[in-house]
C-alpha cells in the first residue's frame, strides 16, 4: 500500500524523490511499522528523503487507516536500508579482485609441506 501510494504520486512532496521500498517489519502487537527503503543520490540527497518521509509519515497513516478501515493504525518508522549498499560495495570488491588479482606475499617462498593426521615419525 506504500509502495502504491508513493508511486501514484498521492504524496506530493519533491524531497522523496525516487525511492524503493525494500522491506517492512512490524512488531508482534502491531504497533510499530518499520518500513526500510533505499534512495539514489548521496548523503545530502539521502538526508532530504529522510525528512520529506517524516514530514508525509501523519498522511501515509491517515491513508492506511482509511484504506484498511484498522482500529490502530501502526506507528511508521522509516529507515534507509544499508543491506543494498553493503552488497553493492561487496560485489564491487569481489568484481576487483577477479579483475586485479593480489601477488602472492613471497613469490621464492616454497609452499609447507602439509602434513595428515596418519603420518607418524616411524614410531
Amino acid at each position: 500500500m506504500l509502495s502504491e501510494m508513493l508511486s501514484r504520486g498521492d504524496i506530493h512532496d519533491p524531497g522523496i524523490g525516487f525511492i524503493t521500498l525494500t522491506r517492512v517489519a512490524v512488531s508482534p502487537d502491531l504497533q510499530q511499522a518499520r518500513v526500510f527503503y533505499t534512495s539514489l543520490g548521496d548523503e545530502k540527497t539521502r538526508k532530504e528523503t529522510s525528512k520529506a518521509l517524516s514530514r508525509a509519515t501523519p498522511f501515509m497513516r491517515r491513508q492506511i487507516g482509511s484504506r484498511l478501515r484498522l482500529r490502530r493504525v501502526p506507528e511508521l518508522e522509516f529507515r534507509f536500508d544499508q543491506s543494498i549498499e553493503n552488497q553493492d560495495r561487496v560485489e564491487r570488491i569481489i568484481r576487483d579482485l577477479h579483475e586485479h588479482p593480489p601477488e602472492p606475499l613471497h613469490p621464492d617462498a616454497a609452499p609447507e609441506p602439509q602434513t595428515t593426521p596418519d603420518d607418524h615419525d616411524g614410531d
